[in-house]
Formats: structure tokens, sequence, C-alpha cells
């Protein structure tokens, strides 16, 4: 094994087993340290793959904020920039 690999039974930065923890708690700890690390690599493979979802719903919630914030009726074209920052820069345009 690579000096630069850690051992498989090394535990994550900052995970820490209770010294006084039986094999049984042990366990269900790694158990739920690796279910909650899997969710969040799953959460991360689909927002990855849903990629740029573009408006969906979100263009009319922006339609109304700059309806209140700006107090002028605008109509968000379906091409426009999905990125919030992006998209309020761009609101006078709208």
């Amino acid at each position: 094994m690579a000096a630069d690999t850690p051992a498989p039974d090394a535990l994550p930065a900052g995970l820490t087993i209770p010294d006084d923890a039986d094999d049984e708690e042990a366990a269900a700890i790694a158990a739920a340290v690796a279910a909650h690390l899997r969710d969040g690599e799953l959460a991360a493979a689909a927002a990855a793959e849903d990629g740029d979802g573009g408006w969906d719903g979100e263009r009319w919630s922006f339609v109304g904020r700059v309806d209140r914030l700006q107090g002028r009726s605008v109509r968000v074209p379906t091409g426009a920039p999905t990125d919030p920052w992006t998209a309020a820069g761009r609101a006078d345009r709208f």
C-alpha cells in the first residue's frame, strides 16, 4: 500500500469514535457515517446529471421578485440566464 493512501480502516478526517464504544456502537457509527456520505454522493451525482434545468418554474418567481422590488412588470425570456446573479444584473433588459 502506498504511503499516501489511507488504510481501509482509517476514519475520515475529524471523525472520532468514543474510546468507551463497544463493537456494536462503533459499527453503528460507521454505518451512519457511510450512509450520510453515500447520500451526499448520490445527491451530488443527481445534481450534476440534472445540469442546468433552465427556468422551470423559477422564471415566474423571478418575474414576481422584479415586480415587487422594481415596481414594473417584465417578461423574462426562456433563454435568459438562469444564474440568479446574472439574471438580476440583466433585469433592466427584460
